[in-house]
């Protein structure tokens, strides 16, 4: 089975799955934790260790993370290579909705976490773009 687990500072990770849960409906294979402002990084990796104890050693995880070596980061990285688990673990950081709902949505669409990696990245770049408002200048004022 593959996994989407996101992991952040704050209520960042909670906040995107609750968004992604929106779109793509409430999944078993969908999970999130997060670091608190009054929690130790050592709690956080308590945290981690009971929401991914129930992975096999032979499924294969998307890990999403808010920042590049961030604690919540650098932690369920450290778990994950306790249970023996990197070697089949995808790692993202900078993770956005856009990157989520197609993690989710496409993970088992691919048997290469190659192809994988390199579709999540692209529609996460692919969400960040600017927009510009301008005004229609032909209407009426009421």
């Amino acid at each position: 089975m593959k996994y989407v687990v996101m992991v952040s500072h704050g209520e960042f990770a909670p906040g995107l799955h609750s968004a992604v849960n929106m779109m793509t409906g409430d999944r078993p294979d969908v999970l999130d934790t997060s670091l608190k402002a009054d929690m130790s990084a050592d709690e956080f990796a308590e945290n981690f260790r009971e929401l991914v104890k129930d992975i096999k050693e032979d499924d294969q995880i998307i890990l999403l993370a808010d920042i590049l070596s961030g604690s919540p980061f650098t932690n369920a990285l450290s778990v994950l290579d306790e249970k023996g688990m990197l070697p089949n673990t995808l790692v993202i950081a900078g993770m956005n909705m856009p990157l989520a709902i197609t993690a989710v949505l496409m993970k088992d669409n691919f048997d290469d976490l190659n192809l994988l990696k390199d579709t999540l990245l692209s529609e996460g770049r692919a969400g960040l773009t600017e927009f510009t408002a301008v005004a229609d200048e032909d209407e009426d004022d009421l």
